[in-house]
């Protein structure tokens, strides 16, 4: 005889899979969270480039954080520069003033970010670089990288993690320079370009 269980296993969906997201549309996106620079400060620069997978095609949900010294490489340490509004606690954007070296950016629909922030200045031996941590589909954790500026030949030549990569890896560390003050930098998950990226212990 044959029974049928309505909650038996023969009958139960299967358990959906567990993705990585991307869930970073809710929360983590601010009101300017990329003006890192405050306003009308005179070493103010622009970073931009496309996040692109290992099929070339530019990610519309990537997400990223960048940090970065002052001009003169100091690592900043002032308090936040967000606002909050004080009847609903939501984000207002950065109040303008303080350099926290430190921004959240999301990619457009076209795969697009771009920031504001300070030139960094050289921190001991290294070149001038902004550090980045990007979250996209399909990693199972985010990936660390740098992006050091073209100004500066001699620098990046003496700089320890670039001289030991060879040219065409270590172009994808540096900016391309468009034009005073804009800078642009792409980020390739895989494939032919791949960016560097980076492993801290």
């Amino acid at each position: 005889m044959t029974t049928t269980d309505p909650g038996g296993p023969g009958t139960a969906l299967p358990t959906p899979s567990h993705t990585v997201g991307p869930f970073y549309g809710y929360a983590l996106p601010f009101p300017g969270g990329g003006d890192i620079a405050p306003l009308g400060h005179p070493d103010t620069l622009t970073l931009r480039g496309y996040v692109y997978d290992g099929a070339g095609d530019p990610l519309p949900d990537a997400f990223l954080e960048l940090w970065g010294p002052d001009p003169a490489g100091n690592v900043p340490d002032v308090d936040g520069s967000l606002r909050r509004d004080q009847a609903t606690g939501g984000h207002l954007g950065r109040n303008g003033v303080e350099f926290t070296g430190w921004g959240r950016v999301q990619t457009d629909a076209d795969g697009h970010w771009y920031a504001r922030t300070l030139r960094p200045g050289a921190r001991g031996r290294s070149a001038p670089y902004v550090s980045v941590c990007v979250f996209a589909r399909g990693l199972l954790t985010h990936l660390f990288t740098r992006i050091y500026l073209p100004d500066d030949e001699a620098a990046l030549a003496a700089d320890p993690l670039l001289s030991r990569l060879p040219d065409a890896r270590r172009d994808t560390l540096v900016a391309a320079r468009e034009r005073d003050g804009v800078y642009r930098f792409d980020i390739r998950l895989q494939g032919e370009g791949e960016t560097v990226f980076l492993e801290f212990a």
